[in-house]
């Protein structure tokens, strides 16, 4: 089994513990007997991860449990040998085995995680930009498309990312209160905006500014 934590995630004002440390208690409270837990758990750092690591971590067999659980931590810094192991393994994974990789972000890992998609389980959570992407969302919502320009070139200005920022508008998108049809409508305009900067149709400014007034004018005032 493999699962996928995508995003950087926070935590809710007064909440004792993020939206990613709640599922993954979730996950282990499903798959871990208390009293074993321990012999079934393993969390691994993708920086300092080696590949012979993994591959040892991932043959271990659970000790009274239904399960063992490998957690790699900011796995969008996973070595190309790792990603490609991981690619061969997510496809005739073990039963036993659950791997779940958690990453802050996507970005260069785009190709990687369109390989293992349909072999995973995926969990999105929200991504903390520095001019955050709810400003962003709020102008397109309210139809305010030189307010959302605006805050567009702030947030290249500060260094974003612009998949990061399409991630953002993609959280927004998945999450939001509109019709099926609407968010349908709006995450395929953001895929066709990714795809116009990965193969260079158009400039990633250019290709953002066009996606922003193509979604404010797609949005509609709640009744």
């Amino acid at each position: 089994m493999l699962y996928l934590f995508i995003g950087q995630d926070s935590n809710p004002q007064g909440a004792p513990l993020s939206s990613k440390d709640t599922r993954l208690k979730q996950i282990r409270e499903e798959f871990l007997p208390k009293s074993v837990e321990h012999f079934n758990l393993d969390t691994l750092y993708a920086e300092s991860l080696k590949l012979k690591e993994l591959q040892e971590k991932l043959l271990a067999l659970p000790v009274k449990s239904p399960k063992r659980i490998v957690i790699i931590k900011n796995a969008q810094k996973l070595s190309s040998d790792v990603d490609d192991f991981i690619q061969r393994w997510a496809k005739q994974a073990s039963k036993d085995i659950l791997l779940l990789l958690d990453m802050e972000e996507q970005g260069r890992k785009e190709a990687f995680l369109r390989d293992i998609y349909k072999n995973s389980k995926v969990f999105r959570f929200q991504e903390i930009l520095a001019l955050n992407t709810f400003n962003l969302s709020r102008s397109i919502e309210q139809r305010n498309a030189s307010g959302a320009l605006t805050v567009l070139t702030q947030l290249l200005k500060d260094g974003e990312k612009p998949e990061r920022i399409l991630g953002g508008l993609r959280y927004a998108a998945e999450n939001s209160r509109r019709s099926v049809p609407e968010t349908r409508c709006r995450i395929k305009f953001i895929l066709d905006c990714d795809l116009e900067i990965k193969t260079g149709k158009l400039k990633p400014v250019l290709a953002l500014e066009k996606l922003i007034i193509k979604l404010c004018a797609l949005a509609q005032p709640f009744h």
